[in-house]
C-alpha cells in the first residue's frame, strides 16, 4: 500500500521540468515536490487557487471532469498543513445563481437521499463502480449549482452534497487504486464544506484523508488532518463523531510508532463513545460507526504497534460489544471492512503462534472478498498471503496458499 515519498535529484527534477517545458527557475524557486503543481494546470486551480466560491466552482468541474492524468501523490505535510489552514479561514458562499429557474430545499434533499446511497453501495459492492457513480453525482449538483438560482441556504446546502460527492469520489478512488485523483477529490471537497460553512462533511472529509495518508507513508500529516477534524468537534456536537476521529488518531499514532499517543487517542475514543447517543442523533456520514467498529480500528492500531494480544481482545470484542442493541459489528453489512479485519485477525493469530486460527480467518475474509471490488482490501489479503508464506511447509497453510493462488 505504500507509496514513495523521496525527493528526486535536482539533476532528475530539471530533465522532468524539461518534459513540461518549465525552466530550471521554476525548480529551484519552488522546490520539491511544489513546482510539480505548475506541470498539472488542474492541480493549480484544486491547490492553490484563493478559497473562494468561484474558485470552489472551478475545482468541482475539474475534480468531474476527466480522469486525472498525474499518477503519483505530491502533497506534503506543508501542504496539507496549507489547505488545512486554508479551510479553517475559508469564507461561505453569499452569492446566489442569477439565471435559470429558481430551485428550493427539494433538490438538495434528493441529493442527500442519493449520496446517502451510494455511500451503502460502496460498502455493499466496493469502489470500483461507486467512483463513477460518484462523479456523476458530483456533475449533476455542479448543474444545479451553475444553472438555476436560489436562495443563500439552498445554495450552501448545495456546496454541501457537492463536498459530499466529492468526498465519496476521493474515498473511492483512493479504495480502487487510484490514490492522486483521490488526493484532489478530497481537497475540492474540503474547498466545497468551506463554501457551504458545513463542519460536517468537512471534518469528515478530513478523517477519510487521514487513512489515505497513514496508508500511503505520511502518518505525520494523517495526525494533522485529524487534529484539525477535532477542532469542529464542539460545533458538530457528535460524541459518535468524536469517537472516530478519535479512533483515526489512534490509526495515525499507531502507523507513526507512537504507543503513548496511540493509547491517549484510544482512551479517548471509548470514553467519548460512551456518551453517544442514537443513532438517528448523529450526522447521517457515521452511520458506520458503532462500538464494534471501534473495537476493530483499537485491534488494527495495537497489531501495527506490535501487540498482537491486546489486538486479538479487541478484535474478539467486536463481535461481542453489547452495551446496547446494534452495537457489535456488523460485518454482513460491511464485506470489504470484514474482510480486511479478518485479515488482521489471521495475522494476530499468526504472530502469537495459532496457525490453525490464522488460516481459518483467512478464509473466511477470501470469502467475504468475494464480488466486492476494492483494490486495498486485494491489498491486505496479499500482505497476509505473504505473511502466510513464511509458513508454507505446515500442510494447512500449503493448502490455503494454493487455493488462494489465481
Amino acid at each position: 500500500m505504500g507509496q514513495r515519498r523521496e525527493r528526486a535529484t535536482l539533476r532528475t527534477q530539471f530533465a522532468m521540468a524539461a518534459l513540461e517545458k518549465l525552466p530550471p527557475d521554476v525548480v529551484l524557486a519552488h522546490g520539491w515536490p511544489g513546482w510539480l503543481l505548475l506541470a498539472v494546470p488542474d492541480d493549480h486551480a484544486i491547490l492553490t487557487a484563493p478559497w473562494a466560491t468561484t474558485a470552489t466552482v472551478h475545482a468541482l468541474e475539474i475534480a468531474g471532469g476527466p480522469v486525472d492524468r498525474r499518477k503519483f501523490l505530491i502533497t506534503t505535510s506543508v501542504t496539507l498543513t496549507t489547505t488545512v489552514a486554508q479551510w479553517s479561514g475559508a469564507a461561505p458562499a453569499s452569492a446566489v445563481a442569477a439565471g435559470g429557474r429558481r430551485i428550493d430545499d427539494s433538490t438538495p434533499d434528493r441529493f442527500e437521499r442519493r449520496l446517502e446511497e451510494l455511500r451503502h453501495l460502496d460498502d455493499e459492492l466496493g469502489s470500483g463502480e461507486v467512483y463513477d457513480a460518484a462523479r456523476t453525482e458530483l456533475r449533476l449538483i455542479l448543474g444545479a449549482l451553475n444553472d438555476t438560482s436560489y436562495s443563500e441556504r439552498v445554495g450552501r446546502r448545495l456546496f454541501s452534497v457537492a463536498a459530499e460527492a466529492s468526498r465519496s469520489a476521493g474515498w473511492t478512488a483512493y479504495d480502487s487504486g487510484r490514490i492522486a485523483a483521490a488526493e484532489r477529490h478530497y481537497v475540492t471537497a474540503l474547498r466545497a464544506a468551506a463554501s457551504a460553512d458545513d463542519p460536517v462533511v468537512g471534518a469528515n472529509t478530513l478523517a477519510f484523508w487521514a487513512i489515505q495518508q497513514y496508508s500511503t507513508g505520511n502518518p505525520r500529516g494523517a495526525i494533522d488532518l485529524i487534529e484539525a477534524a477535532l477542532t469542529q468537534a464542539p460545533r458538530i456536537g457528535s460524541a459518535r463523531m468524536t469517537a472516530m476521529l478519535h479512533a483515526r488518531a489512534c490509526r495515525a499514532h499507531a502507523h507513526a510508532g507512537d504507543t503513548r499517543a496511540a493509547d491517549r487517542s484510544a482512551n479517548a475514543a471509548m470514553d467519548t463513545y460512551a456518551n453517544a447517543g442514537p443513532m438517528e442523533a448523529d450526522p447521517a456520514c457515521v452511520y458506520w460507526f458503532n462500538l464494534g467498529e471501534t473495537h476493530q480500528l483499537l485491534g488494527s492500531s495495537a497489531l501495527n504497534l506490535g501487540n498482537p494480544r491486546q489486538a486479538l481482545k479487541h478484535f474478539q470484542d467486536a463481535s461481542t460489544a453489547h452495551h446496547s442493541e446494534g452495537e457489535a459489528y456488523d460485518g454482513d453489512a460491511f464485506p470489504r471492512g470484514h474482510a480486511i479485519y479478518l485479515a488482521r485477525l489471521a495475522e494476530a493469530h499468526l504472530a502469537l503462534g495459532d496457525i490453525d486460527a490464522a488460516v481459518d480467518a483467512a478464509h473466511t475474509a477470501v470469502t467475504r472478498m468475494g464480488g466486492v471490488t476494492s483494490a486495498r482490501g486485494t491489498s491486505t489479503l496479499d500482505d497476509l498471503r505473504h505473511k502466510l508464506g513464511r509458513r508454507r511447509g505446515i500442510p494447512i497453510v500449503a493448502d490455503f496458499l494454493n487455493y488462494t493462488a489465481n
